[in-house]
């Protein structure tokens, strides 16, 4: 249920392991995106054929989706695609639509106070982070944010002020629709206010369950529950973890200790009800900040977008990284992780 390194017969070993997140600018498709694609290509196409080429889309109802749900985003996918190579396998897989299933982990809230900013922690496997801060322009809105699937994105920001960020929903439902980083490009896009993306996140099918959260300029936040099975819910839900309604998946609850995060976060938005500083600090220690990397839920980094500056940071328990939306510099920073496996285990 998650993009997998393949497993080892033997021991598992565990290493340090160092990963480079690059921040790249471009405003249009060209050669920078064509160089990330070139790089990343041959991993993304394993794990799109992992479940066997017949089990994906064809191409034309793939393109179809993508036209009858997110028209908009048609040109900058056709750009792409000509940037690819434009063969059969990169146009299924950059159309996102009905990806193999994966999951995450994560925890993200919302400080209400002045101003107001979208804190996250995102967990998953170094092995498998893209790694890409990726700041673009391609259709007439600037928006930065954390790249996954080469043009999709888990968390951003755009010019507007408005912020959004992820989590897996922990339900195993698998159903037709796009994969979620698709959709938050969409909303980051195209939208410019939060009832403007709670909108686009109800009306766009989704091929799993996630929970997005999303904090504008004026301060107003929500909480989606959407999923492929039912229809979303909309919260005034200030943080979120790795469910829903309640535990549906009970191994994955436990190997992401969703329940002990919620809490944690319930605790550190009384605590730090006036002191953003303390309550960002908190995701860089458990239980909110994980090393649970055997199980693929290691935290990878915590990033804080402010939308009143258009600041966002990167944040690690002994390392920083700051951007400014309208001033963006490119560079790049080495990250170690330690006690990576060899491989993942695996949940059913």
């Amino acid at each position: 249920m998650r993009r997998i390194a393949p497993a080892s017969t033997g021991e598992m070993q565990h290493q340090r392991m160092e990963r480079t997140i690059y921040a790249i600018a471009e405003p249009l498709p060209g050669t920078k995106w064509a160089t990330l694609f070139r790089y990343h290509w041959q991993a993304y196409r394993r794990w799109f054929l992992s479940e066997g080429a017949t089990e994906r889309q064809l191409y034309l109802s793939s393109r179809r989706a993508l036209q009858q749900h997110m028209p908009e985003l048609i040109p900058t996918y056709e750009s792409l695609l000509e940037l690819s190579g434009g063969g059969d396998l990169a146009a299924r897989f950059l159309s996102l639509y009905c990806p193999p299933a994966y999951m995450r982990g994560c925890s993200q809230a919302v400080w209400t106070g002045t101003p107001p900013i979208l804190i996250r922690n995102y967990d998953y496997s170094p092995r498998l982070f893209e790694g890409t801060v990726l700041r673009t322009c391609w259709n007439g809105r600037v928006v930065a944010g954390t790249g996954d699937c080469l043009w999709g994105l888990v968390d951003g920001m755009n010019e507007d002020g408005l912020a959004v960020s992820l989590s897996f929903g922990g339900r195993r439902a698998v159903g037709k629709g796009f994969g979620v980083p698709l959709l938050l490009r969409y909303v980051l896009e195209f939208c410019s206010t939060t009832r403007d993306a709670v909108e686009a996140l109800c009306r766009i099918p989704t091929h799993m369950s996630y929970n997005v959260t999303v904090l504008d300029r004026q301060g107003i936040f929500k909480t989606v529950f959407i999923a492929p099975d039912r229809k979303p819910l909309v919260q005034d839900l200030a943080m979120t973890t790795n469910h829903q309604h309640s535990i549906e998946w009970h191994q994955h609850a436990r190997a992401s200790a969703t329940l002990e995060r919620e809490r944690a976060l319930q605790r550190h938005l009384e605590v730090y009800a006036d002191d953003s500083y303390r309550l960002v600090r908190a995701f860089l220690r458990a239980p909110l900040h994980s090393t649970a990397y055997r199980r693929g839920f290691g935290t990878l980094y915590t990033v804080v977008y402010n939308p009143s500056t258009l600041a966002f940071e990167y944040l690690w328990p002994n390392d920083s990284w700051s951007f400014s939306l309208p001033q963006f510099v490119e560079g790049t920073r080495t990250v170690d992780f330690p006690l990576v496996p060899d491989s993942i285990e695996l949940l059913h």
